[in-house]
Protein backbone atom coordinates (compact mmCIF):
# COMPACT_ATOMS: atom_id res chain seq x y z
CA UNK A 1 0.00 0.00 0.00
CA UNK A 2 2.75 2.45 0.95
CA UNK A 3 4.88 1.68 -2.10
CA UNK A 4 1.88 2.20 -4.41
CA UNK A 5 1.27 5.63 -2.81
CA UNK A 6 4.95 6.50 -3.22
CA UNK A 7 4.82 5.52 -6.90
CA UNK A 8 1.74 7.67 -7.49
CA UNK A 9 3.22 10.63 -5.62
CA UNK A 10 6.50 10.30 -7.53
CA UNK A 11 4.68 10.16 -10.86
CA UNK A 12 2.63 13.25 -9.99
CA UNK A 13 5.74 15.14 -8.89
CA UNK A 14 7.52 14.31 -12.15
CA UNK A 15 4.48 15.29 -14.20
CA UNK A 16 4.21 18.65 -12.46
CA UNK A 17 7.94 19.34 -12.68
CA UNK A 18 8.04 18.41 -16.35
CA UNK A 19 5.06 20.57 -17.30
CA UNK A 20 6.93 23.88 -17.08
CA UNK A 21 9.53 24.53 -19.77
CA UNK A 22 12.89 26.02 -18.87
CA UNK A 23 12.65 29.78 -18.33
CA UNK A 24 8.87 29.65 -18.04
CA UNK A 25 7.05 30.41 -14.80
CA UNK A 26 3.59 29.21 -13.90
CA UNK A 27 2.40 31.39 -11.02
CA UNK A 28 5.12 33.61 -9.58
CA UNK A 29 8.68 34.55 -10.35
CA UNK A 30 11.34 37.13 -9.49
CA UNK A 31 13.35 39.52 -11.65
CA UNK A 32 16.40 40.75 -9.74
CA UNK A 33 17.70 44.24 -10.36
CA UNK A 34 21.44 43.91 -9.90
CA UNK A 35 24.58 45.45 -11.34
CA UNK A 36 22.47 47.84 -13.42
CA UNK A 37 20.65 44.98 -15.17
CA UNK A 38 17.34 43.15 -14.96
CA UNK A 39 18.04 39.47 -14.35
CA UNK A 40 16.74 37.69 -16.30
CA UNK A 41 16.62 40.33 -19.03
CA UNK A 42 13.95 38.34 -20.89
CA UNK A 43 11.35 36.20 -19.19
CA UNK A 44 8.65 33.98 -20.70
CA UNK A 45 5.61 33.37 -18.52
CA UNK A 46 2.05 32.10 -18.71
CA UNK A 47 -0.95 34.43 -18.36
CA UNK A 48 -1.79 35.07 -14.71
CA UNK A 49 1.82 34.90 -13.53
CA UNK A 50 2.91 37.36 -10.87
CA UNK A 51 6.37 38.85 -11.36
CA UNK A 52 8.22 40.52 -8.50
CA UNK A 53 10.98 42.97 -9.37
CA UNK A 54 13.47 43.16 -6.49
CA UNK A 55 16.23 45.77 -6.26
CA UNK A 56 19.51 44.23 -5.11
CA UNK A 57 21.61 47.27 -6.08
CA UNK A 58 22.67 49.91 -3.57
CA UNK A 59 21.05 52.74 -5.55
CA UNK A 60 17.41 53.36 -6.51
CA UNK A 61 15.88 51.93 -9.67
CA UNK A 62 12.36 51.80 -11.07
CA UNK A 63 10.42 49.61 -13.49
CA UNK A 64 8.64 51.48 -16.29
CA UNK A 65 6.67 49.84 -19.10
CA UNK A 66 7.74 51.25 -22.50
CA UNK A 67 4.24 52.58 -23.31
CA UNK A 68 3.73 53.84 -19.71
CA UNK A 69 1.08 51.21 -18.90
CA UNK A 70 2.69 50.75 -15.50
CA UNK A 71 5.45 52.34 -13.44
CA UNK A 72 6.88 51.44 -10.06
CA UNK A 73 7.81 53.88 -7.34
CA UNK A 74 11.55 54.36 -6.84
CA UNK A 75 12.87 51.07 -5.46
CA UNK A 76 15.59 51.39 -2.83
CA UNK A 77 17.82 48.46 -1.91
CA UNK A 78 15.63 45.49 -0.99
CA UNK A 79 12.40 47.11 -2.21
CA UNK A 80 10.04 45.10 -4.41
CA UNK A 81 7.47 45.88 -7.07
CA UNK A 82 4.92 43.23 -8.09
CA UNK A 83 2.82 42.93 -11.25
CA UNK A 84 0.48 40.20 -12.45
CA UNK A 85 0.48 39.75 -16.22
CA UNK A 86 -2.79 38.45 -17.68
CA UNK A 87 -2.71 39.56 -21.32
CA UNK A 88 -0.78 37.60 -23.95
CA UNK A 89 1.95 39.62 -25.64
CA UNK A 90 5.37 41.17 -25.14
CA UNK A 91 6.02 43.80 -22.49
CA UNK A 92 9.15 45.92 -22.88
CA UNK A 93 10.30 47.82 -19.80
CA UNK A 94 13.24 49.88 -18.56
CA UNK A 95 14.58 51.64 -15.47
CA UNK A 96 13.22 55.19 -15.21
CA UNK A 97 16.51 56.37 -13.68
CA UNK A 98 18.80 54.43 -16.02
CA UNK A 99 17.05 54.01 -19.41
CA UNK A 100 19.87 51.81 -20.74
CA UNK A 101 18.60 49.12 -18.34
CA UNK A 102 15.99 47.20 -20.33
CA UNK A 103 14.00 44.01 -20.01
CA UNK A 104 11.20 42.08 -21.66
CA UNK A 105 8.42 39.84 -20.44
CA UNK A 106 6.76 37.53 -22.94
CA UNK A 107 3.33 36.27 -21.92
CA UNK A 108 2.17 33.21 -23.88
Amino acid sequence: MISRRLLIMSALTLAIAGSARAGEATTATVVKIENFTFNPAELTIKPGTTVTFENADDIPHSVVEKMAKFKSKPLDTGDKFTMTFTDIGEIDYFCGFHPHMVGKIIVK
